[in-house]
């Protein structure tokens, strides 16, 4: 049983059913969304298929499938005349973001300490701990993987696809602002310190706490990047 709620729970390192090989057109997925959020493709920058590809070693096909997929999480945008371009948020379209997943994570958290079953619950607690390894190590990307699959887990923990739906758009659109607020030392420190807070909460089932941890977290995020946009 455990086993099976790890499956439905984990975002960025499991999935459901039987553990498949990655495709081609994931691994370029991953390989692009990866350069995204570490600021190796700043925002703005035009992706030069040929270029790409030969730094990558795929062929322009499963690349453009790739990055029209990529467009569609919100990563990129097509410019006229100059193909895919990582996109560029002003600070208002972050700062009204933000506000709206906050408020969309506060009710999901309310409804997790209702419908989630203890199972459920533990394994929100196992990536909670793995994260906290990479952050024991200082392993920046693999730490951020787990922290978003932690989110994520907490939204499909709510048992409403309509509100995991919504999530889903913001939050991967948000990757690379959201990866900034761990920089520095005293910024992940805050960070980390909010998902304890997230993990025992969501163990109580304090659904009252857990909602304000959620929606305050995303307030604090604002503070950890607006300076940075």
């Amino acid at each position: 049983m455990a086993s099976e709620a790890a499956a439905l729970l984990v975002d960025d390192f499991d999935s459901r059913g039987p553990i498949a090989r990655p495709t081609l057109h994931d691994a370029i997925v991953a390989r692009v969304r990866d350069m995204i959020i570490e600021g190796e493709l700043a925002p703005g920058t035009r992706l030069h298929e040929g270029n790409l590809g030969k730094m990558l070693g795929v062929s322009r096909t499963p690349l453009r499938e790739a990055l029209k997929f990529l467009v569609s999480e919100g990563l990129l945008e097509l410019s006229p005349g100059r193909g895919a371009v990582v996109r560029q948020f002003s600070a208002k379209d972050v700062h009204d973001s933000l506000i709206v997943l906050g408020n969309l994570e506060g009710l999901a958290g309310r409804l997790a300490c209702e419908h989630a079953t203890d199972a459920e619950i533990r394994e929100v607690r196992r990536l909670h701990d793995r994260m906290m390894d990479m952050y024991e190590k200082r392993d920046r990307l693999p730490y951020f993987k787990l922290n978003q699959s932690i989110h994520s887990a907490i939204l499909r923990l709510s048992k409403n696809e309509a509100l995991v739906s919504v999530h889903n758009v913001l939050q991967a659109r948000l990757k690379r602002i959201r990866y900034i607020g761990n920089e520095g030392p005293e910024k992940w420190a805050g960070a980390v310190a909010d998902h304890e807070e997230m993990i025992n909460a969501l163990e109580a089932r304090d659904a009252d706490r857990l909602s304000k941890v959620l929606t305050d977290h995303m307030a604090e995020t604002w503070e950890r990047v607006r300076n940075a946009i």
